[in-house]
């Protein structure tokens, strides 16, 4: 610690502005080649995935939700011989989770925070 004469409190031995500038210079050179080394050994961040593949996963999921009320729907007319209210309410339970599950799955590509998921 230096002492209020300007020395460093050493025996004998006193710092002067000019060297402390220099030492700080050098380490700042130092962590900016420590900086870039470890910025050029580092592997590029990999997005999620491509726009492209974003969209194909979006409208997979979108009309898998659709056709698994229909099947259900078509399924349950045939059982019960409901024809065709069975598969008009399921078709439509379908597209609406199938909207539900593309927001899910939007909304960490977006940053926005999808419905039920904690604020």
């Amino acid at each position: 610690m230096a002492a209020p004469d300007g020395t460093s409190g050493k025996a004998g031995g006193s710092v002067s502005d000019a060297d402390l500038a220099r030492r700080l210079d050098r380490l700042s050179r130092n962590l900016d080649a420590e900086r870039r080394e470890r910025a050029a050994n580092e592997p590029p961040e990999r997005q999620q995935g491509s726009g492209y593949g974003q969209a194909v996963k979006l409208a997979s999921e979108f009309v898998a939700g659709i056709l698994v009320g229909a099947g259900l729907g078509w399924g349950l007319d045939r059982l019960a011989g409901t024809s065709p209210w069975g598969l008009i309410g399921l078709l439509m339970l379908g597209f609406g989770a199938g909207v539900l599950n593309v927001v899910r799955v939007a909304a960490p590509a977006s940053g926005a925070r999808g419905p039920g998921e904690d604020r």
